[in-house]
């Protein structure tokens, strides 16, 4: 069993309606409390973020999830991939708009660097919607390099955020 977390955005179709969709569909790939009949997935608040890159397109909503999962690396990864094409996904362009963007910030303590996979996620350490999400959901974490969340975020970082009322 790993604890995972993952990033969600979207910025199409109804953002906010397209993360609570993944949400779901998340909490089905999230394993049960055996005691409680519970899922083990937390979600983060959502936030509103703008877009990364330089083509014209709307804000984003983000958010993370954690939970526990038997699925390995790449089977988790072509859950998520599924789960993105069923709510629309097209890869279009690098960076472009999109109805929903999941990726696998951390696998447990696991580095990985395959052609598919490379866990941590490459960016998380320098985005604001992936470092404040997460740390509202495990702020004692500790990524598998040793570096400590809570160092990473600065308020500049937060000042690049707004949280979404809901």
């Amino acid at each position: 069993m790993a604890k995972v977390f993952v990033a969600l955005g979207a910025n199409l179709t109804d953002p906010v309606a397209q993360l609570d969709s993944a949400s779901m569909a998340l909490s089905e790939l999230a394993e049960v409390n055996p005691t409680n009949g519970l899922t083990s997935l937390t979600l983060s608040p959502y936030y509103r973020s703008a877009p990364m890159g330089e083509v014209e397109q709307p804000d984003y909503v983000n958010a993370v999830a954690c939970f526990d999962t038997s699925l390995s690396p790449i089977d988790l990864l072509d859950a998520l991939q599924k789960i993105e094409n069923e709510q629309g996904r097209v890869r279009l362009e690098r960076w472009g708009p999109r109805t929903l963007d999941l990726d696998i910030l951390l696998y447990d303590d696991q580095i990985i660097d395959s052609p598919r996979l490379t866990i941590p996620h490459y960016g998380m350490k320098q985005r604001s919607f992936v470092l404040i999400p997460l740390e509202d959901i495990a702020p004692n974490t500790i990524l598998p390099c040793g570096t400590e969340l809570k160092g990473l975020i600065d308020a500049k970082l937060r000042a690049q955020l707004e949280q979404i009322v809901r």
